[in-house]
């Protein structure tokens, strides 16, 4: 395999640090670029290359970007995949923390990807790798705005990929089902914070047993799942435009486009009673 420049967002846990410690093993040049360049000492251990990123700041983007272009001279691949998830009903969702949900899942990403595009345009290849979900084709209760940047992050993509093709550039869309991460955790308390106490109490609580149960009781797929497949992605000269796997991800999107909006509907609300 030739050593690829790879630059991941959100590597400091989860599918992130998965597929980064992947990537590093095979033998590639990875950046890894968090918040929290503290939780990514296994990274550096590994010998990557940690960096302080935040994807609401563009400074920091900025100069993240230049770094590894000063050090490496180029960027090969390039994984969107920093993001989180707000839950709780639109009604009680104030618009400044649906705002933050898309400055991290849509606008952070969208920033980073104009700052290598030049780049990878000047060298003639390269891929874009962007982590949506199966939420960017399904949909659950109290998850509207996480939803929303996910379904806009699909369409974004789908738009970019044909700009690009022209430059040699792939873009690539991977969607994971449910995966055990810190997902559940950070989802579950600020949506009861929100939703717990009102009108849709009965609803959030539900919602937190759900997720429990998928995301706290096994009913996961580990990360490594979805790491191998961005592996995959990467090695392909002719990469998939999408790639899913994980738990859940192919049933629940396939009851979606065959059997229609008001049987997934039935399908998802009788898991939250």
């Amino acid at each position: 395999m030739n050593k690829q420049v790879i630059l991941i967002t959100g590597a400091s846990s989860g599918i992130g640090k998965a597929t980064a410690l992947q990537l590093l093993e095979e033998g590639h040049i990875v950046y890894g670029a968090a918040r929290r360049v503290e939780k990514m000492k296994e990274l550096e251990e590994k010998g990557g290359i940690a960096l302080k990123m935040d994807v609401t700041i563009d400074e920091d983007m900025v100069a993240g970007v230049e770094r590894i272009l000063q050090e490496q001279g180029r960027i090969d691949v390039l994984i969107n995949n920093a993001g989180y998830a707000i839950y709780g009903s639109v009604e009680e969702t104030s618009i400044a923390d649906a705002r933050r949900q898309f400055e991290v899942n849509l606008f952070g990403p969208a920033r980073l990807t104009q700052l290598v595009i030049p780049h990878m345009r000047q060298q003639q290849s390269g891929k874009i790798i962007n982590m949506s979900s199966m939420g960017g084709k399904v949909y659950t209760p109290l998850g509207a705005w996480y939803h929303a940047t996910k379904h806009a992050l699909e369409g974004w993509s789908d738009c970019l990929r044909l700009e690009l093709k022209q430059f040699g550039i792939e873009v690539v869309i991977i969607e994971p089902g449910a995966i055990l991460t810190e997902f559940g955790e950070v989802m579950n308390q600020p949506m009861l914070e929100r939703s717990g106490n009102g009108p849709y109490a009965s609803l959030a609580r539900a919602m937190a047993k759900a997720v429990e149960d998928s995301y706290e009781k096994g009913n996961a797929s580990p990360p490594s799942v979805i790491a191998r497949v961005v592996s995959k992605a990467i090695r392909a000269n002719k990469p998939k435009t999408r790639y899913v796997a994980g738990k859940l991800a192919r049933p629940l999107m396939m009851v979606r486009k065959y059997l229609g909006d008001r049987v997934f509907d039935k399908a998802v609300m009788s898991q939250v009673k």
